[in-house]
């Protein structure tokens, strides 16, 4: 059982956190756009952002203050414009949104980190921010998180939080986040965002190394679309305000809080693909018996971002065939003498054979599923062994549908 509770409060749930979520202009929609994260005290600051060629300015102006300042202690946060692509002119506005919260907060602009979503090429709408600031600092509250999560969708259909409890030298220390993602999503880091925050006393170099492998196993184990975006980016800070003792090496005590940590990028990053655009179902891939996790993992991956895999589990079309061929070509060496597929309970091919199954219970299972998802109370689940190894993981998806073509072929027009 895990050591942990689930708790309201999202961001704000740690000790010491304020959030808030406004509309600015920056959207047509007149949806909420602008959000707000912010610790009362500096905060050891952890990221991980976009493996693209093609960065947004937010991105680059965060990796530069996170390689010379672990710390931080606001997150702003725009929806509307992804600011990427935009030239010269994006990384001034960039930096000028920074400078306009820092003169707002009273704090110094190094203490800022940006994100940005929206469409690529458009620059932010400046007058909009330069308005909208004031109106966002003055709605910073400890019970802000829902809307800051509010404000940082673009086509998501819901927004995506969680917080969680656990105890660390017998007092209280918790973990909460907020993400954003519904299509152009297939991370090494995808458009998504997502903003963690804990109360826990972490050093610089292990908040880092626990947020990289949380993210392998949860934002880069997630796929909707193949689609890696230019502004994706994880942020976690740790303001240390739950009083524990500093965590500077893996032990007990690290191990807890990386568990708690990982499981909340994993709760965000299956919202992300059950939320995937035009979904109808959570799909998960659970590979066994490679000779690493990282093996594994790459089998996963390529399963659940099969088109041809996904338009079937769209179609209630229990094809293992798709599934077959995708873990094939995944680049992973295995004997296919060794390969055993699964839907659900049903055992659809053991040591390389195809086997008799109900192909009514097969399809009547991919039904359910899709009736169930946005429930949660269903997820098409596929398991695949592909030898004798340690190595597992598991990835997470969705299928594909008319209506994501629909979305993205109408989403500038």
């Amino acid at each position: 059982m895990p050591d942990w509770q689930e708790i309201s409060g999202g961001v704000t749930a740690p000790k010491g956190y304020q959030a808030a979520g406004i509309t600015a202009g920056l959207k047509p929609s007149g949806l909420p756009d602008l959000a707000l994260i912010l610790s009362d005290v500096e905060a050891i600051a952890a990221g991980v952002f976009t493996t693209s060629q093609v960065r947004a300015a937010c991105v680059d102006y965060c990796r530069q203050r996170l390689q010379t300042k672990h710390y931080a202690r606001a997150i702003l946060c725009n929806a509307g414009q992804a600011n990427a692509a935009t030239g010269e002119q994006g990384v001034l506005d960039a930096q000028e949104s920074a400078q306009l919260l820092a003169g707002e907060l009273n704090i110094p602009v190094e203490s800022i980190l940006l994100a940005s979503t929206g469409v690529i090429g458009q620059r932010i709408k400046m007058s909009a921010m330069r308005t909208g600031i004031p109106k966002l600092v003055a709605a910073l509250s400890q019970t802000g998180s829902d809307a800051a999560a509010q404000s940082i969708i673009t086509t998501d259909l819901v927004p995506k939080s969680i917080a969680l409890e656990t105890t660390i030298g017998d007092r209280p220390v918790r973990l909460g986040g907020i993400a954003k993602g519904s299509g152009m999503i297939h991370p090494n880091m995808a458009t998504m965002l997502a903003f963690v925050t804990t109360d826990a006393a972490v050093s610089p170099h292990l908040w880092q190394e626990m947020l990289s492998r949380a993210a392998d196993r949860s934002f880069n184990s997630i796929t909707v679309d193949g689609d890696t975006s230019t502004n994706d980016c994880l942020i976690a800070l740790a303001n240390g305000q739950s009083r524990t003792p500093a965590i500077t090496e893996m032990g007990q005590d690290a191990e807890k809080l990386e568990a708690m940590l990982t499981a909340v990028c994993q709760h965000l990053a299956k919202a992300i693909a059950r939320d995937g655009e035009g979904a109808t179902c959570l799909v998960e891939v659970q590979v066994t018996g490679a000779h690493d996790e990282e093996a594994a993992r790459q089998v996963a991956k390529t399963i659940v971002g099969s088109s041809l895999v996904k338009s079937a589990i769209f179609g209630r079309d229990p094809n293992w065939g798709r599934i077959a061929g995708a873990a094939g070509r995944a680049g992973v060496k295995f004997d296919q003498e060794n390969l055993r597929i699964q839907l659900g309970d049903l055992l659809l091919m053991e040591n390389g054979q195809p086997l008799e199954f109900d192909r009514a219970a097969a399809s009547g299972y991919l039904q359910q599923a899709a009736a169930g998802a946005y429930m949660k109370e269903d997820t098409v689940l596929i398991s695949v062994s592909i030898g004798n190894g340690h190595g597992s993981a598991t990835a997470w998806g969705c299928d594909l549908s008319y209506e994501y073509v629909k979305i993205n072929a109408e989403y500038t027009t």
